[in-house]
Formats: structure tokens, sequence, C-alpha cells
């Protein structure tokens, strides 16, 4: 994706020598050859580091830093993959985002890596499309998808009896460290302040003091963005503990998509979701209970 990069750091000190865009968020190299974090670019010199290509795995459509920024003078240059617009598009439906304060460049991109090669969001890519953008940098080469089946692993723990699935899980979760890095880098979590953090709500401890505590925070966690996750991937990107975390927020997707019809978060202009509509037609609450697989 070399091209691309190019073209869009080429860009981007266009846009910005202009005064068209007061600064740019994007990606910098570190120390490490797949080592790129998010970065914010305030003048021409910084952005001579700004860089697009394999490694921007990072999805920049956070609410908490794209809120922050619509409160700064002039616009805000964000550079948005393909399934990164979705996540900015489905904050803009939740009026989380002010859409004039942001200068969308929608990126091509044929899938990004990290050091131990393909993303796991990448190998099931969702779509090539752009929701929201002011301007598209790609190239044929980079619009190929791949086919895959996103909801393969999910049948695999569906196939799976109610004691060996609780087992997965248990395994899973034990090793979560509660860094909240999941929840930290979630697009879909936009709350002000998480129950998580609140002393008086008795779960905000920092470490897990009990098992159902290790299933608590991700559960509610998972509950609280369905209908609302885009299946971005962050989150299992990265955990430090290598976490399927993005495997509850498929199981969700999927029964959605089987009870009330197919449904992609961040499509469309639409505002109201599956779980909050409602329609003779919605499957009734005893068929939901009687499924097996919840």
């Amino acid at each position: 994706m070399q091209k691309i990069g190019t073209a869009i750091y080429e860009r981007a000190f266009e846009l910005m020598n202009s005064g068209e865009v007061a600064r740019v968020l994007g990606w910098e190299k570190g120390e490490l050859v797949a080592d790129w974090s998010v970065a914010l670019f305030e003048d021409a010199e910084e952005l001579k580091g700004l860089v697009y290509g394999d490694y921007a795995g990072a999805n920049l459509s956070k609410t908490c830093v794209l809120r922050d920024l619509s409160k700064l003078e002039g616009k805000t240059l964000v550079i948005l993959k393909p399934c990164d617009t979705l996540s900015f598009n489905q904050l803009l439906k939740e009026h989380r985002v002010v859409r004039e304060k942001f200068y969308i460049i929608g990126a091509g991109c044929k899938g990004m890596k990290d050091e131990n090669g393909l993303l796991a969001k990448c190998k099931t890519c969702k779509s090539k499309n752009f929701e929201v953008y002011d301007e598209i940098i790609d190239d044929e080469e980079a619009r190929t998808v791949e086919s895959a089946d996103r909801f393969e692993e999910v049948a695999k723990l569906e196939a799976m009896t109610h004691e060996e699935r609780f087992e997965f899980w248990r395994n899973e979760l034990s090793r979560c460290i509660r860094c909240n890095a999941c929840r930290n880098i979630c697009p879909a979590c936009t709350c002000r302040k998480c129950v998580f953090d609140n002393p008086d709500s008795g779960v905000a401890e920092k470490a897990n003091v009990t098992d159902f505590q290790e299933n608590l925070f991700h559960i509610i966690r998972a509950f609280h963005v369905a209908g609302r996750c885009t299946d971005c991937g962050e989150c299992s990107r990265v955990c430090p503990q290598n976490i399927p975390l993005h495997l509850f927020n498929r199981k969700y997707i999927k029964d959605i998509n089987e009870l009330y019809g197919e449904y992609q978060a961040g499509e469309g202009e639409e505002e109201r979701t599956p779980l909050t509509s409602y329609q003779q037609s919605d499957v009734e609450p005893s068929i939901v209970h009687t499924r097996g697989n919840a």
C-alpha cells in the first residue's frame, strides 16, 4: 500500500499548509517494524512522521479522542480505513461526534498486519465500502476482499455443550488482568463515566476479586455495545492476554441477524438499531429464551 500511503502523506501536507485542517490524526512508526502508534500531528514539521501502510491497524474512531478534538479550533483530518468508517458513522448516528469538525480521508486497505501476520479482523473483512468521507485515496489492488465467514468461530462455540462453552470462556477470561484496554479502545464504549470506574458501584476494583467478576466485566461490556458494535476487532487486537473478546460481540451480531434480520452497525443513515426499534414481526421473547445458545 505504499502508493496509497504516499498519496495520503502528500494530501495531508497540502490540507494542513492551506489551512483547511489544523491537525492530522494518523499513525507514526515506533521502535519495532510492526510497532505503529496512533499520533496527532499539529504542524508541518511533526507531520513528517505520518505513515500509512501495512501496520496502520488501529481504528481511529475512538469517541473520547474525537470528542476532545471536536472542542479545538479548526478541523482535524482523520484517516479512516473502510471498516473504521463504520465506527465513525455509528458515532454520528448516536450524536457522539460533530461531523463538521473533521475532514475525513477514506484510505484504501487490503488488510492490516501485526508481528504475527494478518490481523484477525482482516481475515474476515466485512467490506471495502466507505460509509463517511470527504475524499477517498485508494487503488484497485487495495479493494480486493477475500471471501470468509466471520461467524465460523462463533458457530463452533454454539456447537459445544453448555459445559464445554462455559469451560472455554472460563479458561479464556481467567487470563484477564483488568487492564481495561478493551474498554478504552472500543469505539462503542461512549459513556463519559464507566460503571467500572465508579467507586460506589461495587465492581470498580482494578483486579478481579472473584471468578464471577472476570465474567461480569466482559459480559456486561458486550451486552452494553450489542446492536452498536461494528465488529472492528479492536478489543481483541489490543488485549495483552490474547483473549478473543470479539467472539462475544460476534455472537450477539449473529443472533441479531438471525432474529431480527441482517444488520451491520454503522451502515447507512438509519439511527435506530434492531434492539431499539420494535415491529410486530419481531421474534417473541419466548423464542429467544429457548434457542439454547445464549
